[in-house]
């Protein structure tokens, strides 16, 4: 199954002390690196790893994100290795190998009875080359030769700490990667819904505009958020006077209305003697040092700037007490965090990072955890935001630099991705890859970072941004606002749908989430995770599985008319939930599609449970009656789950105060089975065993064979039973 060093790649260096001098006889060449106008001295010379394992039987991987490329990794003999090493790349390129924002040092194979993975856990920088060996029509010595991958990983430093995960199936890999690294975090509710932002809305007059705004126009969204120019100069921790004059003011209009306010917090702090935090911080020992022992200065944002050094659990408690409501003048515990440009991002460095021969606490360079930095920022913000509400409350932190185990921390996104067809296609498979990898709760800008997206891509982008874990729209401050009104009734109204749709389906969603919370099995997963058998699944990247009962099809080109949709499962009834039209698995469907319409169908065996109505934001949307929808399959049968609790504490936790419902239809029991072929004679319902049954309305629909149960008022909470007898 895996052979581990099967070339003889396994190499390591030791660490060594420094020669006299750098340029003697003894390699002294070999301490020193120079990249551009850049010198790397190495304080314990060189001092790489490498290892190689061989993948019996695989020809498809997957995994290692971030790179802006397709589900399935490519072999690395005709370029360049796949790159990770955190970096800020604005617009970046599409199919490259080059590093990202973030780094998930795990590789997926899987063929048809088997998944496995390897974790190579290493934070410096680290190429890792992808070799398939096709299958051969052939045979030796009476032995058919098998397809095979050959994996090559290599870091510049650390230790060797490789493991492989045996699977033997994708949910089984998915959760032995949770327990080692962790599972994801189960957000608050609201981070669920849809998030408004903008570098920048102009002051508290705009902010307070922009919320009107979306009620005008009944479009429900939850969270509106502030870039770095809500700050007094780019001090993280304060707000510009004459722009945001009474921010707490600000909070509470929102609370009002059940919304949030997010705002920014880089790692970076400006160089300024005068600002008490930057002195605590400098006087308290927090700040990364260079290779010469004096404070590191980098220029970011704010100009010439300081950087905190995370790696230090008591720098990490001391900025996690900067959120605290005394300390954190202005805000309240309705303001949520968002940690960008923390790879971290220098203007003026190699490859606008920190150069590698900075100096962290315990005398650790840069180079050994230089993909852990985001991270660690991550970590302290959130335990931050926990400790702000004495740990009752859930925390929301979005993060653009990631590692392994973020998860456990909250959300991240793709970054500065751009205004074209082009960037939303390759959205898909990002996040696809980040989800295989464990980081569930993923992202990518709607509409794009940068540039004015026309008025067609903004809404097929809003449409499959509703059907993808974590639903911001960004833009960055020279594009034209693009408000989702702004743009005409037509687009107006598609966007309005798209939200509402997703603000119904919310209880799905958050059940997905509860999910990977407990196993791991992340809610975006790409067909093989469900079809593991069906090879015509391992190369699909344009379209996805949403939990293990919906499938969707985002529209990703322009002026379309029709879009093929492979509906895997031979033995597999799959419905549009548009439609109600069944459709047989084992097939490539044509499906013709408007501007207003997006190709999505639920699978036969499923129950989905979701909102009668969106409300104006999740508040509202949990108070509303479900409605249940159940996907018969050939048996007749389906089930599901529904997950509920307060939404936004940890009393599910703590107190186990949380509900958990499987729904079942057998044997007509709660939904008719879709091969009646008359209208149904009787409905009844009761609540507990021996308790009088009740009729309620109900209609069917001969064309579809569609039976729908009205104003039932049944407690999820408690047990009961509809029954339906044939006419």
């Amino acid at each position: 199954m895996v052979t581990f060093n099967s070339k003889g790649k396994l190499w390591f260096e030791k660490l060594q002390d420094p020669p006299r001098q750098l340029h003697d006889e003894h390699g002294g060449l070999l301490w020193k690196e120079t990249f551009r106008q850049f010198v790397d001295i190495k304080a314990s010379g060189p001092s790489s790893i490498g290892a190689d394992l061989c993948l019996h039987g695989f020809s498809h991987v997957y995994g290692l994100p971030e790179h802006a490329d397709g589900l399935q990794l490519r072999d690395t003999r005709d370029g360049d290795p796949y790159r990770l090493y955190n970096l800020d790349v604005f617009a970046y390129d599409l199919y490259s190998r080059l590093g990202l924002y973030g780094s998930v040092p795990l590789l997926v194979a899987h063929k048809a009875d088997r998944t496995l993975g390897v974790f190579w856990l290493n934070a410096s920088e680290t190429f890792v080359n992808v070799h398939y060996k096709k299958h051969a029509k052939m045979y030796l010595l009476n032995h058919r030769v098998e397809p095979q991958t050959d994996v090559h990983w290599l870091s510049e430093s650390g230790v060797i700490d490789c493991m492989v995960l045996l699977g033997p199936g994708p949910q089984q890999l998915f959760t032995q990667y949770g327990q080692l690294t962790g599972y994801q975090a189960l957000p608050p509710l609201f981070a669920l819904g849809y998030h408004q932002c903008r570098w920048n809305y102009d002051d508290e007059a705009d902010v307070k505009a922009v919320d009107a705004g979306f009620d005008r126009h009944d479009i429900p969204y939850d969270v509106i958020w502030l870039d770095i120019e809500h700050t007094d100069g780019k001090r993280y921790f304060t707000w510009d006077s004459a722009l945001f004059p009474e921010p707490a003011g600000l909070q509470r209009h929102l609370e009002k209305k059940k919304r949030k306010l997010v705002v920014i917090t880089d790692p970076h702090i400006k160089v300024d003697p005068d600002w008490s935090l930057c002195r605590e911080a400098r006087d308290g020992g927090h700040l990364v040092k260079n290779r010469e022992g004096h404070i590191y200065k980098g220029s970011c944002w704010p100009g010439e700037s300081y950087y905190l050094d995370f790696s230090s659990p008591d720098t990490r408690a001391w900025y996690s007490r900067c959120f605290g409501l005394d300390k954190y003048k202005g805000s309240t515990p309705s303001l949520f965090v968002w940690n960008d440009m923390n790879e971290p991002s220098v203007f003026d460095g190699p490859e606008q990072t920190m150069p590698k021969d900075a100096v962290h606490c315990g005398g650790w360079e840069h180079r050994e955890l230089h993909n852990l930095y985001g991270f660690y920022q991550h970590m302290a913000t959130a335990e931050g935001l926990i400790t702000r509400s004495g740990g009752s409350e859930r925390p929301f932190v979005l993060s653009r630099s990631f590692f392994a185990g973020s998860q456990r921390l909250g959300a991240v996104w793709t970054g500065d991705n751009v205004a074209s067809w082009e960037y939303l296609s390759i959205s898909i498979p990002m996040l696809l890859s980040l989800s295989v990898t464990g980081i569930a709760f993923c992202g990518a800008d709607v509409g794009g970072f940068v540039q004015d997206p026309e008025p067609e891509l903004l809404v097929r982008w809003y449409q499959a941004a509703a059907l993808q874990p974590f639903f911001r729209g960004h833009s960055a401050k020279w594009t034209k606002r693009r408000e989702p009104w702004l743009f005409g009734e037509k687009v107006t109204a598609a966007i309005r749908t798209v939200i509402q749709e997703r603000y119904c389906l919310l209880p799905y969603w958050y059940t997905l989430f509860h999910l990977a919370h407990t196993s791991g099995l992340p809610p975006l997963r790409p067909l093989w995770v469900e079809f593991p058998g069906e090879q015509s699944t391992f190369t699909v990247d344009n379209q996805y599985m949403i939990g293990g009962a919906l499938l969707a099809r985002p529209v990703t080109d322009p002026h379309v008319q029709e879009v093929k949709v492979l509906l895997p499962g031979s033995g597999e009834v799959w419905y549009d939930v548009h439609s109600t039209k069944a459709h047989k698995g084992g097939q490539t469907l044509s499906l013709p599609v408007s501007l207003d319409t997006v190709p999505v169908f639920q699978r036969g065996g499923s129950v989905v449970c979701r909102s009668t109505g969106s409300g104006s934001c999740t508040a509202e949307q949990q108070q509303l009656p479900l409605s249940i929808t159940v996907a018969l399959n050939s048996l007749g049968a389906a089930d599901g789950e529904l997950y509920l609790d307060d939404g936004h504490s940890f009393s599910y936790r703590d107190r186990k105060a949380f509900c958990l419902r499987r729904f079942s239809m057998l044997s007509g029991r709660l939904l008719c089975r879709s091969n009646i072929k008359t209208s149904p004679s009787t409905c009844t319902f009761s609540l507990s065993p021996g308790a009088k049954d009740s009729s309620p309305a109900f209609e069917y629909t001969e064309t579809c064979c569609r039976l729908t149960v009205n104003h039932l008022e049944l407690p999820v909470a408690m047990d009961w039973e509809i029954q339906i007898q044939e006419g």
